[in-house]
């Protein structure tokens, strides 16, 4: 089973560049933690990228919820990015066919294929959506991850939803390396996706709003899950973002020392 074994020997079977160099930087960096970046000013978007970039493995935006938004800040988040040794995760959600995705992908204000590692989508319109995101992203070595699952109280994302969507990544694996997902699935022959968790919280068990956030151990070591995604936890009011990423880091990394060594 693919939990079992260390980020680095993931590596080295992925076939996806972009998997594969983002396997060998969570390692290297220590970091199994992803930050939600949903700000909606570009001042406190870099800031935020700039104190926290040292203890994180991705960074992942709503690019378009800036306000402010120019390319001057994709600048700026690449050159952090390369600066504190983390990878950019535009949390975009594709959710139409495949022509409209591949233009929503590649052009408009934000060009979204240009600077963004990774990027997500529903399987809600079929398989065209994969093939349409794909004809852009993987000449690029770009990566896809699938929306199997949300975090959300009342998600749809379950149950048939979700096996159709392992068998849609399964077909796709040159481009889609993973899943936003609540839980690692079971694995077949030649498997190794890697899974995102939202919702992950040290100190709080739901905002009110329907999100419901889970420990880091329960995200990483009960679950097998790889990447802890936290937002709010980190530079919600009050907090100090530096500190709270550190926090996260290591509560994440003990969890997946704790996970390939049992």
């Amino acid at each position: 089973m693919s939990a079992s074994k260390s980020y680095l020997e993931r590596s080295k079977l992925h076939s996806n560049p972009t998997a594969k160099a983002f396997l060998e930087l969570m390692e290297r960096k220590k970091s199994n933690l992803s930050v939600a970046a949903d700000l909606t000013s570009k001042a406190a978007l870099i800031e935020l990228a700039d104190k926290v970039g040292p203890y994180i493995c991705l960074l992942k935006t709503h690019i378009d919820v800036v306000d402010d938004f120019d390319h001057d800040l994709v600048d700026q988040l690449t050159a952090l990015a390369k600066k504190h040794d983390f990878m950019i995760f535009e949390d975009r959600k594709f959710a139409d066919i495949g022509n409209t995705v591949k233009l929503q992908y590649s052009s408009g204000v934000y060009k979204i294929a240009s600077w963004s590692d990774i990027t997500n989508a529903h399987t809600v319109p079929g398989e065209g959506i994969i093939q349409g995101l794909r004809e852009v992203g993987l000449p690029l070595n770009r990566c896809l991850l699938l929306l199997a699952e949300m975090s959300s109280a009342g998600t749809l994302a379950k149950g048939d939803y979700t096996k159709t969507t392992v068998e849609l990544a399964r077909k796709y694996k040159d481009f889609v390396v993973g899943f936003i997902a609540m839980q690692r699935y079971e694995d077949k022959e030649g498997d190794d996706f890697i899974y995102m968790t939202p919702g992950v919280g040290l100190d709080q068990t739901s905002d009110g709003l329907g999100q419901q956030w889970k420990h880091p151990r329960e995200v990483v070591y009960d679950r097998g899950c790889d990447v802890i995604i936290v937002g709010r936890g980190i530079y919600g009011k009050g907090r100090d973002p530096a500190k709270e990423a550190k926090r996260y880091q290591e509560a994440g990394w003990d969890a997946y020392l704790e996970r390939i060594s049992k």
